[in-house]
């Protein structure tokens, strides 16, 4: 049977979804996505470049009730094998709700292509461990976690059906205001990310980080604390409460790496930390690692990476 991708776009497609609609190709060549969001048609269907054959699109629906959302899926889940979220905000919220309203299996947080004997490789304990998980279900759902399959151009056009189906389901959570992050790099979709902590001293310091991450095409965090005295806005805040990403490159300047931060962020290719402390709990994480201030270190960085850009 076919595979359904669900998926939220609110203006150009962006690099997860291109990432799930490849991993849906690579399981099935029969390729359905469902769409909410105001995305125009015409970035709808680049998908098509990446394996779609058709797109569904429901403007009438709001991300912000999954209950809806997953109604709505629920209705046309019995075509489809194979139902795939990613696995952010919105993936974590509506495939459980799915999960348990079609009886289907759930594997959350995939990271590899289903093997020769069903299971696939999952990301467990906060990024601690992988785990492999083989789903028993007639139909089963998988939530990919972002940066596990780099999208993959085969050419191909696919067709754009809009409809307006409102499921009869209201739902029970009453969402008062939906504030959307700032910033041209979503921070799931980043494949740069420069972060930092309290070791700034100070909101006023935080040019030199944005500085580096202009220099680099690079979007910005911070940890939690950060986020929390008002530093930084929360959007940017990752971590096991806050954004869990998997970037090919994250610098950590003056975060010491507690358990909680690492939790959002140890699925990173390469890690790099600067910090004064030798005995900081990140340098045990970190494939590379700067002993020393970061107002000495973060400048001369920004400047080499300048300097090697501009003889490239």
């Amino acid at each position: 049977m076919a595979t359904l991708v669900y998926l939220h776009a609110t203006e150009n497609i962006g690099k997860g979804s291109l990432e799930l609609v490849t991993y849906a190709r690579k399981i099935d060549s029969d390729v359905t996505v469902f769409v909410t969001g105001e995305a125009p048609n015409a970035s709808l269907e680049t998908l098509g470049a990446y394996g779609a054959k058709e797109i569904i699109v429901n403007r009438v629906l709001s991300v912000s009730n999954n209950q809806q959302v997953c109604a709505w899926l629920a209705q046309h889940a019995a075509n489809y094998s194979t139902i795939l979220f990613s696995h952010d905000f919105n993936g974590r919220s509506i495939a459980p709700r799915l999960s348990v309203r079609i009886k289907a299996g759930l594997i959350s947080g995939a990271v590899s292509l289903p093997e020769t004997n069903g299971a696939i490789k999952v990301n467990v304990f906060s990024g601690k461990a992988f785990g492999f998980v083989k789903c028993l279900t007639e139909t089963r759902i998988i939530s990919l976690l972002p940066n596990s399959i780099a999208p993959e151009l085969i050419g191909g056009t696919c067709t754009v059906r809009e409809v307006n189906e409102q499921p009869s389901t209201q739902g029970t959570i009453a969402v008062l205001e939906v504030k959307k992050p700032e910033g041209a790099i979503p921070l799931p979709e980043a494949e740069l990310v420069v972060s930092a902590g309290r070791g700034l001293k100070g909101p006023e310091n935080w040019g030199m980080v944005e500085d580096l991450a202009e220099a680099l095409g690079a979007a910005t965090a911070c940890s939690r604390p950060v986020a929390d005295i008002g530093w930084r806005p929360h959007h940017e805040h990752v971590g096991q409460t806050g954004v869990a990403i998997r970037p090919n490159l994250y610098i950590a300047i003056g975060i010491s790496g507690a358990i909680q931060h690492l939790a959002g962020v140890n699925g990173s290719k390469v890690i790099v930390v600067v910090n004064t402390d030798a005995e900081a709990p990140f340098f045990k994480a970190a494939d590379y690692g700067v002993i020393g201030d970061a107002f000495e270190v973060v400048p001369k960085l920004t400047e080499a990476v300048k300097k090697f850009k501009a003889q490239a």
